[in-house]
């Protein structure tokens, strides 16, 4: 398998993490620490970085898979720039509405289809 594909593997691996970490934190304590903004950011970086490597790496911008992938990528986007937006509006720490911790829940669940979809596809090859 291509070093760059694999590379982009293990930092969408990281970026699960990091989007786990944010939105468990963000869902029990009912809102938006300083760890759940560093975590949903860090996520954003790793991952776009594991976009980027598993574009370079397969040598396809557009795929069934990666269609997926760049919605699931914008949900979290959207959810990331919410949370700051949120902040900026009512302060670290206030309580969120259940709405805004659903749309968070939906965002990452969706982007773990995607993630999901993905290993699967890995291991069918």
């Amino acid at each position: 398998m291509n070093p760059i594909l694999i590379a982009g593997i293990s930092i969408v691996n990281l970026a699960l993490i990091s989007y786990a970490t944010a939105i468990i934190i963000q869902s029990r304590k009912k809102s938006i620490t300083r760890n759940v903004l560093t975590f949903l950011t860090i996520g954003i970086i790793l991952d776009i970085t594991s976009t980027i490597c598993m574009i370079i790496g397969s040598g396809k911008v557009i795929s069934f898979h990666g269609i997926i992938g760049y919605f699931s990528l914008a949900g979290m986007f959207t959810d990331t720039i919410l949370s700051y937006l949120n902040v900026k509006r009512f302060g670290m720490n206030s309580v969120l509405s259940k709405k805004f911790i659903r749309w968070s829940q939906v965002a990452f669940s969706y982007w773990v289809l995607a993630y999901i979809t993905g290993a699967i596809l890995v291991m069918l090859r």
